[in-house]
């Protein structure tokens, strides 16, 4: 045996080589691989073997297979393994922990790794009913040196990591190992903390003395090792072992954050311990933190770590880069101080009584120090503590917190500044960067998110010093409007002296602008109108005014700061004129005149900024336009007939501005003239013999648009299918602009007084009519027209007459693409280089834009236009006509706007009365289409994804542009779906919202031990709407958006399958549980389910919300329908008698039924069967660990209660006692 023994360990070196020689083919490599792996799956000489390999004379990565080897027996051959082999092959096992390693510096990493994972593996398995001695032979290990110390503290981390964080064994070794760490907690922590102080105190000892730098080293790591096992524990063990001693171990971490070598591990700990939820009486003692001698080490270690967290690389160039561990240190105590914030605001103000801490300044001033360093990852990591202490209800009055608000004000100026982008060295934030993000767009990102948290916290600040506020905004505005532009290094490289994004100029400005907003906003809001400081403001308003700009950039804030400025208004109304100057100034505004290069974007921009501030001015405060109507209408008059550079989107948007003013005449007639007035030429143009002519035919459209002639990049200047664009472009922009503004007076009074009330329903509601309904009749018809035209467009004969330059006119817009997959936009463009769009791009923009405005125009109408657009005659007729006309050449992006934007719209406001008249006759047909597409759809991707699977080298030489192409068809099939099911679930499912649950932090913290699922919180009852209702009375129609609701289960979407079984699809079968369903509806229904949990059981949350389906339909249809029974039983590996016992308590009235949780988890058990597994999963060997005798077995009671003496307890309860 020991010759074979020796041959086979021979032929395992040269193959362990041959895999790990870099110089090895491909083909000797797998055969090595296979050699390998057979001998572990097969010889009965893996124990030998493995031990002899495993000896430390042999390379490193020898010992590591012999190792593995012995692993594997451990995890797959040790159910069936003899009781004496078991028991010699630990022996074997724990004399490799203590004499079969080297030296603990010497050591590899991954050897020290392989050797805990087998001493788990087999404490997995046999602890602590077949090995009760095991912790005392851990301790007794460590006596044998620093390395055997290490290697128990790597095997308790690994014990609780998958006992307790990974949960990777079955749930009854779990509780009993769980069970009885949690009984010798209190030595395992005294153990760990002895280990600890002995390490720390030797290695302090004999750092730095000459001679002794090694065994220095050694204590330090096992002091290291014993940090990271105690993290692994501090998690979750009982709160009392932490706080024991009087914060014993939190004291000792604190000690450790100035020991520069085991700062970082003690950061880790103390987080941890810090961060525990549970009972607040139980985290009383965190307190003791806030004590000075805490406070001290905190801020002496963030002080020294933060003058380490930078070297210099080099003397000549004097160039820095961060030290990583030490960042990571700083980055851990902010982490500490921001839990420590969290528990100071849970506990004070409590009711356990926790006074404010005598210590908070110098608490607050620390995590000032935070908030002003120079990494823009640690500034961001504070925000979410000081928002808590600004919003707590005790702290927020406490002076010291008002005065940093005040301080933390100042300190958002210098934060709000987007610099520190990784590429440039203009800032020092930037070396911290190139610490943090990947590129300049990974930064920005982030930054975007970074401000809109600081605008939080900003605004919650606000409030606690509004005044105090308002001055530093106001400082900083004059100071910025006084200060000369600085370019930069980075200046426009279009135009001579303008400024880009990255300018100094631009990002100060664009950071104040921010600081006003927030801080206006919150003026207004909790300032009395009295205190309110209008003489400041409005001298603020009129310097903004006064300030005169050529850049883009910088007059984009200048707009955005008379926005914020203008509610002070209502006190000054003399300045309108003025304010409305400068906007009507910035939506013409030009760099140069003369210029007839494109628009750059930042003057794209600020014209489009001017418009959006005109239009939120006139919505949000359209009674103190009113009186400069008059002024405002000639402005538009003037600039419409003057200024030929206005695009159709500038000018629609001062028509909206106009619609909302009308608003305030509050009289029907007068707005009806109005409007007639404002939309005549629309009307004129669109009604006309031509546009009809145009909008009903496909092949004149096309001829219309230019899009069967061939062009080339030169001649775009003489366009003349470029003007007809403009003008269909220009006429639906009006429409949708007038249609969603124009409204009757909120207020009934004023509505009846202005002519606006029309009647009332039956109900005694007020029918109300719009001054735009008129014309909005007139202009339906060509309309409807142009959605037909549309959607023939995609017909066959209509896709022939597309030129060559234009053949992909239908085609997804390279920008949608990326929205659609998800992908990270373009580079950032700094310079806002001019935007040139190719003639392909502009026609695919033109397409892609009207067929949206067009439905955008419908939705709206449903809306604004009410009972006047659901009672028009024939309206479903008109609409099914058109939007509804060849749906099976319209691609999908082309239908999402139609259900999103249109339909869904539609639906939500429409009248009860016109849900049998208008809603059924759509919604019918459509989902019975829609359910069709879709379906055969995923068929097409479930296949496509089989076969690529099976023919991976195929898919490997596939081009890139057909794989994006089918990822993107795959994404737009996934968007339409939970589009259409987002209808479905609009139409028909209303949500009634539980109780709210008791506070969080007051929750006790689930003991783990007991937890093995955590019950989820009340869950909202859906039922049906009054229009589900309705749908319901059709049986067709009801049939469908069940059969759409269960097919969709099985789509590759989990998003999707999720929230259709959890809220749709017993809502709808329950409404016909009690109706004659035919047995194979039945059947198809459950096998519906089933087959979704073979798809996405694989995913937790999917899983549970299809077995609470299954099981419902089980329950409520098993009793009447015996063919559900038929289907369990064709499931993988069911037991029938399970099966049959569970019928039994389903169908028997008399037997007793199981509580709630333990038949769901019956069910779960019987189908488990049918629940997919992921890719991944699919090919592991199984591991298989037994359970061993229960430990803490409890008896059951007797049944025949034995003849005792009678104590008297019993006459309490008998019914003769009437005392009680």
């Amino acid at each position: 045996m020991a010759d074979q023994v020796a041959v086979l360990c021979e032929q395992l070196v040269k193959a362990v080589h041959v895999m790990m020689d870099a110089e090895t083919g491909q083909i000797y490599r797998l055969e090595a691989l296979k050699f390998c792996e057979e001998f572990k799956e097969t010889s009965s000489f893996c124990v030998p073997c493995g031990l002899r390999l495993a000896d430390k004379a042999q390379p490193a990565v020898v010992r590591h297979f012999g190792l593995q080897i012995l692993e594997h027996v451990i995890k797959f051959r040790w159910n069936n393994m003899q009781q004496q082999e078991k028991v010699q092959l630990k022996e074997c096992a724990m004399q490799l922990l203590s004499t079969g390693t080297h030296a603990i510096l010497e050591e590899e990493s991954h050897i020290k790794d392989v050797l805990s994972r087998i001493t788990v593996e087999m404490i997995k398995r046999e602890w602590p009913q077949h090995w009760p001695d095991m912790l005392k032979e851990m301790e007794a290990l460590t006596s044998h040196g620093a390395a055997q110390t290490e290697l128990v503290m790597l095997i308790l981390l690994r014990l609780a990591e998958d006992v307790i964080t990974f949960q990777t064994l079955p749930n009854q070794r779990r509780r009993d190992i769980q069970q009885t760490l949690t009984i010798n907690m209190e030595s395992i922590f005294s153990f760990l903390m002895a280990i600890l102080n002995i390490n720390v105190e030797d290695y302090r000892k004999l750092n730095g003395s000459p001679g002794h730098e090694l065994q220095a080293r050694a204590h330090c790591r096992v002091a290291g090792a014993t940090l990271n096992t105690l993290a692994g524990y501090i998690d979750w063990v009982s709160l009392v072992h932490i706080t024991t001693g009087n914060c014993h171990l939190l004291e000792m971490l604190c000690l450790l954050l100035s020991e520069p070598e085991l700062q970082l591990e003690a950061a880790e700990c103390l987080l941890i311990a810090i961060s525990r939820k549970g009972r607040l009486e139980d985290r009383k003692p965190f307190m003791l933190l806030f004590d000075d001698v805490a406070i001290h080490y905190i801020l002496s270690a963030a002080q020294s770590a933060d003058g380490l967290a930078i070297c210099t690389t080099s003397a000549e160039s004097q160039a820095v880069e961060v030290v990583e561990r030490r960042y990571i240190f700083l980055k851990r105590l902010c982490q500490v101080l921001c839990a420590l914030g969290g528990q100071l605001c849970s506990l004070v103000g409590s009711d356990v009584e926790v006074a404010v801490p005598a210590n908070l300044s110098k608490y607050t001033e620390a995590f000032l120090a935070f908030t002003t360093h120079s990494s823009q990852f640690l500034k961001s990591s504070t925000l979410a503590t000081w928002g808590a202490l600004f919003r707590h209800e005790t702290l927020s009055k406490d002076a010291v917190v008002v005065e940093m608000a005040v301080k933390y004000l100042r300190a958002s100026m210098t934060n709000l500044v987007k610099t520190g982008f990784p590429s440039r060295n203009d800032n020092p934030s930037c070396r911290y960067s190139r610490a943090d993000f990947d590129s300049d767009e990974d930064f920005n990102s982030f930054f975007n998110s970074f401000r809109a948290q600081q605008g939080e916290v900003l605004r919650i600040s606000c409030r606690i010093v509004p005044l105090e506020a308002f001055q530093i905004a106001a400082e900083w505005l004059q100071y910025q409007i006084a200060s000369p532009i600085d370019t930069g290094d980075t200046a426009s490289k279009t135009v001579e002296g303008l400024c880009s994004l990255l300018s100094p100029s631009v990002v100060q400005w664009d950071a104040m602008t921010v600081f006003m907003e927030c801080v206006v906003t919150q003026i207004l809001k909790n300032v009395d109108e009295e205190k309110l400081p209008i003489d400041r403001s409005m001298e603020l308003l009129q310097a903004v005014l006064n300030y005169n700009t050529k850049d883009p950039l910088i007059l984009s804030c200048v707009l955005t700061n008379v926005s914020a400025l203008f509610p002070f208004v209502k006190q000054r109304l003399h300045v309108l004129p003025q304010i409305l100057d400068k906007l009507f100034t910035a939506i013409t505004f030009e760099v140069d005149k003369e210029s007839t290069a494109p628009r750059t974007r930042a003057v794209k921009n600020v014209r489009r900024h001017a418009c959006s501030s005109i239009i939120k001015i006139c919505r949000d405060y359209p009674q103190y336009i009113l009186p400069c109507f008059d002024l405002f209408y000639s402005h538009v008059k003037k600039l419409f007939s003057s200024d030929a550079t206005l695009t159709h989107m500038e000018k629609c948007s001062l028509m909206e501005a106009l619609v909302l003013i009308s608003n305030q005449f509050k009289d029907f007639a007068k707005q009806k003239a109005f409007l007639d007035e404002l939309m005549a030429s629309v009307v004129a143009d669109w009604t006309s013999d031509e546009m009809r002519q145009v909008l009903c035919d496909p092949a004149v459209f096309l001829s219309f648009v230019g899009a069967d002639q061939v062009v080339n990049e030169q001649n775009r200047n003489a366009d003349t299918a470029g003007r007809n664009r403009g003008r269909l472009s220009f006429c639906l922009y009006a429409m949708l602009g007038v249609v969603k503004r124009a409204r009757w007076p909120a207020d009934l009074e004023e509505a009846k007084a202005g002519g606006f009330v029309m009647g009332y329903t039956t109900a005694g509601a007020p029918i109300y009519r719009n001054p735009y309904t008129a014309q909005f009749l007139v202009l339906l018809p060509n309309l409807l027209a142009l959605i037909r035209t549309n959607n023939s467009l995609f017909m066959p004969e209509n896709m022939a007459r597309l030129s060559e330059s234009f053949s992909r006119a239908h085609e997804v817009m390279d920008s949608d693409k990326n929205v659609v997959l998800g992908l990270s936009q373009p580079l950032l463009d700094v310079h806002h280089s001019p935007v040139n769009r190719t003639n392909l791009e502009r026609m695919q923009g033109f397409f892609s834009t009207l067929y949206d405005n067009c439905f955008h125009v419908l939705g709206n109408a449903g809306l604004s236009l009410q009972q006047e657009f659901y009672t028009i005659e024939r309206l479903s007729e008109e609409i099914a006509g058109s939007a509804f006309l060849s749906l099976e050449h319209v691609p999908d992006h082309r239908l999402r706007p139609i259900v999103r934007v249109f339909l869904r719209q539609l639906v939500l406001a429409c009248p009860p009365e016109n849900y049998n008249s208008l809603l059924c006759p759509l919604l019918g047909p459509l989902f019975a289409y829609m359910q069709q597409r879709l379906d055969a759809k995923w068929q097409v991707i479930n296949q496509r994804s089989s076969v690529n699977g099976e023919d991976e080298e195929e898919e490997a030489l596939c081009q890139e542009s057909q794989v994006t192409q089918e990822i993107l068809e795959e994404q737009l099939v996934r968007l339409l779906s939970r589009e259409v099911l987002d209808l479905l679930t609009v139409s028909c499912i209303s949500k009634k919202l539980p109780e709210p649950a008791a506070n969080k932090e007051e929750i006790d913290e689930v003991d783990m031990m007991d937890s093995v699922q955590v019950t989820s919180p009340a869950q909202p009852t859906e039922e049906l709407t009054e229009l589900g209702k309705c749908l319901l009375k059709h049986e067709n129609i009801y049939m469908t958006l069940l059969t759409l609701s269960f097919t969709s289960l099985s789509w590759k979407d989990t998003t999707n399958c999720h929230r259709t079984a959890s809220m749709v699809c017993w809502t709808l079968l329950r409404q016909v549980v009690g109706g004659n369903l035919l047995r194979e509806a039945v059947t198809w229904f459950f096998t519906s389910v089933l087959r979704g949990l073979q798809i996405h059981g694989q995913h937790e949350v999917c899983n549970s919300t299809l077995s609470q389906l299954a099981m419902l339909i089980y329950e409520n249809l098993r009793p009447r329908y015996v063919e559900l029974r038929a289907v369990m039983t064709q499931i993988p590996n069911i037991s029938v008698e399970t099966l049959d016992q569970y019928d039994h308590r389903l169908i028997d009235p008399n037997v007793q039924k199981l509580g709630d949780k333990k038949r769901k988890d019956q069910f779960k058990r019987l189908i488990a069967g049918t629940v997919g597994k992921a890719l991944c999963q699919q090919f592991r060997k199984e591991v298989h660990i037994r359970n061993l005798p229960l430990l803490f077995k409890q008896p059951k009671p007797d049944k025949d209660v034995p003849s005792i003496e009678p104590l008297g307890l019993e006459s309490l309860f008998s019914p003769e006692n009437k005392t009680l």
